[in-house]
């Protein structure tokens, strides 16, 4: 897999999108940048550093730089393209594709590992098979590509746009490795994914059983027993680790009031906010801020 820091910006030379209604052979070259195809429809049959790929609609193939490849076919073929380079991106053996899906969209530990959160791992070659992430996706390329033709600040708003089109792309293939990994555990583990999308979205809002029944679909027990099996935590446990986390952000980077931070996480009642926040950090909110401020901490 091609692994890429998401906190460097590529640099985008050239972007588009080709329609050949008649048979069409890709031509021969070498060059120095990564080149990311993503078709649209019809087949686009390449080799590279001799090996075949036939690219058919929602395939993403990204060619690497320095390498021979040509087209090996001729076909009608519908294609977006962005030629790119990026400051930190490598080519990563992954020798279980399973663990590091599990670990990027379920949030699953490793002991031992190190912090790999900037991270985005890339298939060089996958097919996007979710319809509605597929034409998410070309609705995203159409977008990239009026950033790259304005006038100002093309390139960057279209590298920007790009990084978040590079991480659905990530998302969507290791989603599919993990179905293939899981066999038949995998649409509960694809629930298990969308709750955990749902709580980062909706945690400073009041999360009842009723509103995860409706948006993810299934009885609440059920969903809540698969979470925590995945996770480590049940949903509500799991709903005020993320205000927890986002309270300590807030703590750290405002001047907020404690009552405040409360309230923008979602937890409003300041005797509740202060009792799940110890629980989770070991100090009071107030303690918490003395801890970062560097006061002596003064027990309450």
């Amino acid at each position: 897999m091609l692994a890429v820091n998401m906190d460097i910006l590529p640099k985008i030379r050239l972007a588009g999108f080709v329609s050949y209604k008649t048979p069409w052979i890709h031509f021969k070259r070498n060059t120095d940048e990564y080149l990311l195809y993503f078709i649209r429809s019809g087949e686009l049959h390449m080799r590279e550093n001799g090996k075949p790929y036939i690219l058919r609609r929602g395939d993403v193939f990204v060619l690497e730089p320095n390498l021979d490849h040509e087209g090996i076919e001729r076909h009608a073929c519908d294609y977006y393209y962005v030629h790119f380079s990026h400051a930190d991106i490598e080519s990563r053996p992954i020798a279980d594709t399973k663990s590091l899906a599990r670990r990027v969209l379920l949030e699953e530990e490793q002991s031992g590992s190190d912090d790999d959160s900037n991270i985005c791992y890339l298939g060089k070659h996958f097919t996007m098979t979710n319809k509605p992430a597929l034409l998410q996706a070309f609705r995203g390329m159409d977008e990239l590509r009026e950033l790259y033709y304005r006038k100002q600040y093309n390139r960057n708003l279209t590298a920007l746009r790009f990084s978040q089109l590079l991480i659905e792309f990530s998302r969507e293939n290791l989603l599919s490795e993990l179905q293939k990994a899981d066999g038949r555990s995998s649409k509960s583990l694809l629930k298990v994914h969308a709750l955990l999308d749902y709580i980062h979205h909706h945690y400073v809002d009041r999360i009842t059983s009723r509103q995860i029944e409706e948006a993810i679909g299934g009885n609440f027990d059920y969903l809540n027993r698969i979470f925590k099996q995945s996770t480590g935590y049940p949903i509500v446990q799991y709903a005020n680790k993320v205000r927890i986390d986002h309270a300590k952000e807030l703590i750290q980077a405002t001047d907020l009031s404690i009552g405040e931070i409360g309230y923008s996480t979602g937890l409003n009642d300041p005797y509740y906010f202060s009792k799940v926040f110890k629980k989770h950090v070991g100090l009071s909110p107030l303690q918490y801020q003395r801890s970062i401020a560097g006061e002596p901490r003064i027990d309450s």
